[in-house]
């Protein structure tokens, strides 16, 4: 059996670069941001051994959900000229490597895993996404497993169904019903106001969908929760779609061509260039010299023992 090793791209590259202290080449080049992504990257194909690896990027513009709604991140903060001058470098780091990567206009890393992952699924194989974001949790299945990442000797943690269901409360498929209600800070969208974590959690074991919320609302006891529900049912059920990672897309890409057979020899010149050739020993040890075989003159006499 394979295994499908899908990469988050942008988390990487944010968490290498807030987790990292800067630092440049003698030219001034910033390189933390590459260097944690490289070594976060080299450490999940160590220790998992996929046999196919991809690495999805967000496509510059807008997505579907910025259409669906205009404030959809707006409150993120600008990103730094350090990181936005690496993601070239980055992009010359897949290159050189030779792991595939993909980015499609209109659709964001998650929907990209999305679909790859469950093409995955359909083919049988094993599939492991590696990424920080709590979102991605919604595509763990019996086939599909998430890590998250990590930089240096830390153990990273590897998440199935039923450790996605302790982290989160409620079951991987109702990960978005879990932030139509609570919202989610991070995207600006509010959800239902007044209902937290713990509440929707509550909700979602009692009514399992957002529909069944609803349909059964007369159930609810408290007449606060339940005048909130009312009040904002058009948001949830926009935030419940935001929060929907894409999972079926007719985007061209064959993954019999992400095969990984070991690093491209240009990465080396790439580490040489950036001035991180700690990453060049890492990437490409050199293997251990064999023994010498003794002389025959240097082979002890027996005699002479004597």
């Amino acid at each position: 059996m394979s295994t499908y090793l899908l990469i988050d791209g942008n988390a990487l590259i944010h968490r290498a670069f807030h987790a990292i202290p800067e630092f440049k080449t003698s030219n001034g080049i910033p390189t933390n941001a590459v260097f944690g992504f490289a070594s976060m990257i080299h450490k999940a194909i160590y220790d998992l051994r996929p046999t196919h690896v991809i690495v999805c990027f967000d496509s510059k513009g807008p997505t579907f959900r910025d259409k669906l709604f205009s404030e959809y991140r707006t409150q993120r903060p600008e990103i730094k000229q350090e990181l936005k001058d690496q993601f070239p470098l980055i992009k010359e780091f897949m290159l050189a490597s030779g792991i595939k990567y993909i980015e499609k206009t209109g659709l964001e890393a998650d929907d990209l895993i999305g679909i790859l992952a469950t093409r995955i699924e359909n083919r049988d194989q094993k599939c492991l996404i590696l990424s920080g974001d709590k979102d991605l949790m919604q595509l763990v299945s019996n086939k599909t497993n998430m890590m998250t990442p990590q930089i240096g000797f830390n153990k990273s943690k590897l998440y199935d169904a039923s450790e996605v269901r302790k982290k989160m409360g409620v079951k991987p498929e109702q990960i978005p019903l879990l932030k139509a209600l609570a919202g989610d800070q991070a995207d600006n969208y509010k959800g239902v106001t007044g209902i937290g974590p713990k509440t929707a959690v509550n909700l979602i074991l009692e009514f399992d969908t957002l529909e069944n919320i609803y349909k059964q609302i007369n159930k609810i006891k408290s007449q606060k929760i339940k005048q909130a529900l009312i009040d904002c049912k058009d948001n949830a059920f926009l935030s419940e779609r935001l929060a929907t990672i894409i999972t079926s897309n007719g985007i061209k890409f064959n993954l019999d061509t992400a095969k990984f057979a070991g690093y491209n020899e240009k990465l080396k010149d790439f580490f040489k260039n950036l001035e991180i050739r700690s990453l060049e020993t890492r990437f490409f040890p050199k293997l251990p010299e064999p023994k010498k075989e003794k002389k025959e003159s240097e082979k002890p006499n027996q005699i002479n023992l004597f």
